[in-house]
């Protein structure tokens, strides 16, 4: 414990009272003194010190009368702590009131969290009392301290057992009074037991703690006639988890990393079994261990409302589901579980997941635990991130490459549907996964690249599985429209040179850079070159999500002309007409386009995921009113989408580095003011945002560079090469 003070009793008692019988004798002696000095005329400073002395003293005795007062009221409660040694025995005492609050109400619930786990239904309804005292560190370590691991894992199996004898005895008053009481006393069970194994957390308990967890969590238990593994009642604390009190990494290091060793080693036998045809035709599914309350048919019950799982899912939950609902909150215990290879395994505990277990994730035919974990994991930007993702996204596509063919058209078929089928649901984590490491498509496809073990082939059968999802492809989709404007924004604005780099955020290497004609000077013909390279380059990896998605929807026998509801949203919303996050703006007609959208709420989103700063930003856009494009009414399908995204981003950064500077704007509708600048694009009217758009392709240019990003997003070769493809001439049109 911390702030504590190791007193030994009665002498503490003895030695507050001298303490403070000391103070007042010092007090009088300095008023005497004071006295007998002034009568003899003589200096009475040292009176002055005296008194000070008695001051301190005074505050010394208060100080200990206080305590005092705190440890009475603790053994009033019999709530001491003591410790022996060689000098005698000790009590812990607390130095503040609030400590010593946590203190008694912690030990307090306790007492009343190791009755209830006893049967006591009155202890139950009393540890409601505390629940709100989670977030108190002092709280914390009392209660856990008075459970215990053994408690911690008693009180779940305790009230899963008495749940299911109400039900049995057709008692359904009380079991919904022990339903609504267990999951207040689970959650906060939860919320405890994040703290108190955090050792970030002033509540932490320790590694002693975590491992008597792990020993509690393998032993075997029983309440009443149940017999249960203490891993299968820690479940429950876990499932409880809200995800505000993340679980640590070291919990995870400890505890988690045990529990999938320790299902592994207990269902190895009978999943080995279940592979074989004759395991299949009697032994049945790879069941996973289920926690108690799915053990004992409880159904949801016990389950958080904000739990009730989807449709077809069956009723209960797996051990290790629980584990990664509790994992799925935090990137750091995520990573922690995940980013491990158990000793005397032979794969990674990622690989693990996604196929000698595979089959058990499967089984409740609910994927939200797992896939919440895996998105939590692999979309940051970190280098663990990138690692998971890419051996997550080589193992998908390493699994699922035997589904897909080519058809005797020349396009995708689906040649073994049980295969796609088997790993379908991961299909929107794996497109999250490749969303938030976007940038690495490009540098497959361009540099002929890798991704970790990823190769631009394992990435286009990854990309065929993870289009399949409409939610999945969308992330792709806007990923690749923020890593566009990204590029485009890396274009330097017309008139950059060497007296004005640094003003403009650039360096004198930068102006050789791009000077492209080497007259000193970046003039518009050295940005148009340059848009032309970010642009074409950043079509071919659109050409390639999207080309395979509609090779997805043709495999599935769907017509291949869907326009997807999201992209034609996208389009309607205009996300691709704000300027880059972080991007420099110099243009003089974009700063009345932009007008206040451009603002340091942009710059806060730099190094965040491409999906993630897209995402952002579109809801960022969404607030300043209804699209401002019509044409996305009359898309046809998911390329034409695109190509009028690239048209909003091309004009965009054209406008931004000052391409239109010193075109008249003269009768445009889209312009206002004096002298005339170009209306923030919040406030155009669609008619007006249409002719803006007519207007940079006859003014600006633009046309050339649509029709290049056009004609390369248009070319499907490189999908038919990874894909083993012939898909027909003109199909891709």
């Amino acid at each position: 414990m911390t702030e504590f003070t190791g007193v030994k009793q009665p002498e503490f008692d003895t030695m507050t009272s001298k303490h403070t019988e000391a103070a007042r004798r010092l007090e009088g002696l300095a008023q005497a003194l004071h006295t007998e000095l002034q009568s003899a005329g003589l200096d009475p400073s040292p009176a002055a010190r005296l008194r000070q002395l008695a001051g301190r003293i005074t505050t010394q005795a208060e100080d200990l009368r206080r305590r005092q007062k705190l440890v009475h009221e603790l053994q009033r409660q019999k709530v001491t702590f003591g410790r022996s040694t060689p000098a005698g025995s000790f009590l812990e005492m607390p130095d503040g009131l609030e400590s010593a609050k946590g203190l008694l109400d912690g030990t307090l619930a306790g007492r009343a969290a190791l009755n209830a786990a006893d049967g006591d239904a009155k202890a139950l309804a009393e540890l409601k009392k505390y629940t709100s005292r989670t977030g108190d560190a002092e709280f914390v370590k009392a209660f856990l301290g008075a459970l215990g691991a053994g408690g911690v894992t008693r009180l779940p199996g305790s009230l899963t057992a008495r749940l299911r004898d109400a039900m049995d005895h057709g008692d359904s008053d009380r079991a919904a009074q022990l339903s609504l009481q267990g999951k207040a006393a689970l959650r906060m069970l939860s919320t405890a037991l994040a703290n108190g194994t955090d050792p970030k957390n002033p509540a932490y308990m320790g590694t002693g703690f975590l491992q008597d967890l792990v020993k509690e969590g393998r032993a075997e238990h029983k309440a009443g006639d149940t017999k249960y593994s203490g891993y299968q009642a820690q479940a429950l604390i876990w499932l409880a988890h809200d995800g505000k009190t993340p679980f640590s990494k070291e919990f995870m290091e400890v505890v988690g990393r045990d529990v999938l060793v320790y299902e592994h080693d207990q269902r190895k036998g009978a999943w080995a079994a279940s592979q074989d045809l004759l395991g299949r035709t009697f032994a049945g599914a790879q069941i996973p261990i289920f926690d108690l309350a799915g053990a004992l048919g409880l159904g949801t019950v016990l389950r958080p409302e904000t739990q009730a799982g989807r449709p077809g899912t069956r009723a209960g939950s797996s051990v290790v589901d629980d584990l990664f609902h509790a994992a799925k909150s935090s990137r750091e215990a995520s990573h922690a579980l995940l980013d491990h290879t158990p000793a005397g395994w032979k794969e990674s505990v990622l690989d693990y997941l996604l196929t000698t277990r595979w089959g058990a994730s499967r089984y409740l035919n609910d994927s939200a635990p797992f896939n919440d974990m895996l998105v939590t994991a692999t979309t940051g930007r970190d280098e663990t991130s990138r690692r998971l993702a890419a051996e997550m996204t080589k193992i998908i596509a390493d699994e699922v490459r035997g589904a897909f063919g080519r058809a005797d058209s020349g396009n995708l078929e689906i040649r073994d549907r049980d295969t796609f089928d088997r790993f379908a649901s991961l299909s929107y984590p794996l497109s999250r996964a490749i969303a938030a490491n976007v940038d690495e498509l490009s540098r497959l496809l361009l540099n002929h690249a890798t991704f970790g073990q990823v190769a631009a082939e394992d990435m286009s059968y990854a990309l065929a599985l993870a289009t399949s999802d409409d939610a999945g492809f969308e992330a792709l989709v806007r990923a690749q429209t923020e890593h566009m404007r990204v590029a485009l924004a890396t274009v330097p604005p017309v008139g950059l040179d060497a007296s004005n780099a640094e003003r403009l955020g650039f360096t004198k290497s930068d102006v050789k850079e791009f000077d492209f004609d080497q007259d000193g000077r970046v003039d518009t013909a050295d940005i148009k070159q340059f848009l032309t390279d970010r642009t074409v380059a950043e079509a071919r990896p659109f050409s390639h999500i999207v080309e395979i998605r509609r090779q997805v929807l043709i495999a599935q026998g769907l017509d291949d002309k869907k326009a997807d509801e999201a992209l034609k949203t996208m389009v309607g919303n205009a996300i691709g007409l704000l300027p880059v996050p972080g991007a420099r703006q110099v243009g003089d007609l974009a700063t009345g386009a932009f007008g206040k959208l451009v603002s340091a709420q942009y710059d806060k989103l730099t190094g965040a995921a491409y999906d993630e700063i897209a995402t952002q930003v579109a809801q960022q856009m969404s607030e300043h009113g209804p699209g401002l494009d019509e044409t996305h009414r009359t898309l046809a399908d998911n390329r034409l989408a695109v190509e009028r995204l690239a048209e909003q981003m091309i004009a965009t950064s054209m406008l931004n580095k000052g391409l239109f500077d010193g075109i008249g704007l003269e009768r445009q509708t889209f312009a206002a003011g004096t002298p005339h600048t170009i209306k923030p694009f919040a406030e155009m009217t669609p008619q007006e945002y249409s002719q803006f758009l007519a207007w940079t392709r006859e003014s600006g240019g633009s046309n050339d560079l649509l029709d290049r990003f056009r004609i390369t997003f248009r070319e499907s070769t490189e999908v038919d090469d990874y894909l083993g493809l012939q898909i027909p001439p003109g199909g891709a049109k």
